[in-house]
This record gives C-alpha cells, structure tokens and sequence, in this order.
C-alpha cells in the first residue's frame, strides 16, 4: 500500500486505482515481474506515471497505438529491463459494412456494439470512426473474439478484421469552436455557457461528482480553468478550453472553446 501522503495528490474516487497501480509498480520493481496494464484514460495514466516515477527501481511505458492517442495501455517493469521493444499488445479492429447507413453511425453506435458483446471498456483503446466504417483499437487478446461475433452496430449489418498497428487509419477529433465572454475563468462560468445552460444548472451536477477536469473528478465550481483543459459533464459532453483571448473593456474574459463532436 502506498504511503499515506500519496493520498493528498489525488480525489478520495481515486484510491482504489492508486493502490492497484501502486501494487504494479512494487511488484515490478520488488519482485522482477513485468505488467501489461488494460488501456488506462488519460487520469489513470496520469497517476500510474506519477507513482512509477516515485520508485527507483520501476520502469514504465505508455503507449495507445497511435502518437496522439488518449487511451494507453502501460507496460511496468524492473527499471533494469529496457520496454521500448516490448510488444504492446494493441491491434487495429477494422468495422466495415457494404450498407451506406454505415456513414451514419458515431462514436458511441461502434462502441455499444462491442460492449455490447460482454467486453470491458478497459479492453478498448481509441476509436477512429470515418464515413465508410470504423478502425477500433483494442486489446489483441480480445481481437478473435470481436472478428468472430462483432456483426452489428446500431442495426447496420457490419464485418470486422484484424489488421496491425501500422494499417490504423487515424481520425483527429473533431472540434466545433466557440468563442464566449466569461466574467471569470470559474469552472461553472466556462461550463455554463459552453453548453448554454443556467449556472443554476450546472452547480449541481458538478457538486454531485459528475464533472472532470483532464479527466479528474471536480467538485468544486469555483475552481478556475486554463488554455488546455479539457472539460467533461456527465450527459452532456466535454470542451477543451483552446485559447484565453483577453479582456474586453468592460472587464468580460474572451475565450475560445472546442465541443467535442
């Protein structure tokens, strides 16, 4: 179990996942054995690195498949034993169909369907989704499974293949900007008006665990938000806070913000 002061550095949501990781790193770094992790979001990552970096003699590696990915999958070892050649244990699932509803389906159609079939969403790393089908990144072990059962997303008849990392056909996330006027960089200001919605509305959802900031879980709607951040509220969506442009006259903060659609 990790010392006690660890604890500070993270929401009390979190421990769990601390002491499981900080159970990774000691016995990669006490006992010589070598971890696979499932693909971690970017917070877990975050606090696998952190702990990993406390030990000596622990070594990490985190790698999604592709160089801007956001889900990871980790490799602990003995800080002796060099993982830039250890495989990763990623494909590529290609989701293809010869119905032109295809092009209609979204993130989520492709995503139901695979948990749909009993997977784990730590099973599934990033998905690029394109006009004319899907290239999944997920676990290799679960590869076979999804090639044989994967048949149908949202209604649309579909095929999947296994293809290696090299054939991903990456998509980069689509961004719908907006600029907005904000009294201040408050975390309920920013929120409210990137999803047009009351503050009134918003103060509760964030007080009741269900916001994340660079996916860390936020209670508090006075904490102030910076270029980068990226803002996640439970049923409606997250933004990335893309540029802070100045003050106008009147003393309104001018910011430019990116929807994720």
């Amino acid at each position: 179990m990790p010392h006690k002061d660890i604890y500070a550095h993270f929401h009390p949501d979190e421990r769990a996942f601390v002491d499981r990781a900080w159970e990774w790193v000691e016995r990669a770094a006490e006992f010589h054995e070598l971890r696979r992790t499932d693909f971690l979001d970017p917070r877990q990552a975050h606090i696998l690195f952190a702990l990993a970096n406390r030990h000596p003699d622990a070594a990490i590696r985190l790698d999604g498949g592709s160089p801007d990915a956001e889900r990871r999958r980790a490799i602990i070892a003995p800080d002796y034993r060099p993982l830039d050649d250890e495989p990763i244990g990623i494909a590529v699932l290609a989701i293809d169909s010869e119905d032109r509803r295809i092009g209609e389906l979204d993130h989520g159609d492709y995503l139901g369907a695979i948990l749909g079939l009993g997977i784990k969403r730590e099973k599934i790393g990033d998905l690029h989704v394109r006009e004319d089908g899907c290239h999944a990144l997920i676990a290799e072990e679960i590869g076979d499974f999804l090639r044989i059962h994967l048949r149908q997303a949202h209604r649309v008849e579909v095929s999947a293949s296994l293809l290696p990392l090299e054939a991903l056909r990456e998509v980069k996330p689509e961004l719908e900007e907006l600029a907005i006027s904000v009294a201040s960089m408050r975390l309920d200001g920013v929120t409210s008006d990137a999803f047009r919605l009351s503050r009134a509305k918003i103060v509760d959802p964030i007080r009741a665990g269900r916001c994340r900031v660079n996916w860390k879980t936020i209670e508090d709607p006075s904490v102030q938000l910076a270029e980068g951040d990226v803002v996640s509220l439970k049923g409606f969506g997250r933004f990335k806070v893309l540029s802070v442009e100045g003050t106008s006259k009147s003393g309104r903060i001018r910011v430019r913000i990116g929807k994720f659609v």
